[in-house]
């Protein structure tokens, strides 16, 4: 009888969605994909529930949501170098009347600088600031000592104002 049933699955919902969304969807930078993404975190938690030992659901959720994250940025990289036959439609924009653009450029400045640090700070940002985890928790969920939470956090954030100050 697995330790980890319904009741659970969805007390961990209610809890972890938005903050598993949250880091998702800063990785992914999509909201639809993030969404699925997060959707798919929570049922393979679900398909792997006669494995769980009491105290690793939440460190083994984040970790599958980043690595959900991370295929699923590999696999846009591949598929940006195949090219589409003309009976694709090309992607309509968006209507956004109510956007500033100034606060849009803004977000895009960020969102550029957050995308290109590197994945180990990337990581530990997006979960240090999005998951509402301890440094121990990350720790778990990295497989990296506690201290190199800590130290990774410091690094990013120093390398995210040097990139936002420059352009």
């Amino acid at each position: 009888m697995p330790s980890f049933d319904e009741t659970d699955l969805e007390a961990l919902y209610e809890k972890l969605e938005k903050p598993v969304y949250n880091v998702v969807y800063r990785w992914v930078w999509d909201r639809e994909e993030a969404r699925d993404l997060t959707q798919e975190a929570f049922v393979r938690l679900w398909r792997m529930r006669a494995k769980i030992h009491d105290g690793a659901v939440e460190p083994l959720l984040y970790k599958i949501a980043l690595n959900l994250a991370r295929s699923a940025l590999r696999r846009r990289r591949v598929l940006a170098w195949i090219p589409l036959g003309p009976s694709v439609p090309s992607p309509v924009a968006r209507d956004d009347p109510a956007g500033d653009f100034a606060q849009d450029e803004e977000r895009a400045r960020v969102r550029a600088a957050v995308s290109a640090l590197p994945n180990d700070l990337r990581q530990v940002i997006l979960l240090c600031e999005f998951s509402g985890m301890s440094y121990g928790q990350i720790s778990e969920v990295l497989s990296i000592p506690e201290g190199t939470v800590g130290s990774r956090r410091n690094r990013a954030l120093k390398r995210l104002k040097e990139d936002l100050e420059r352009s």
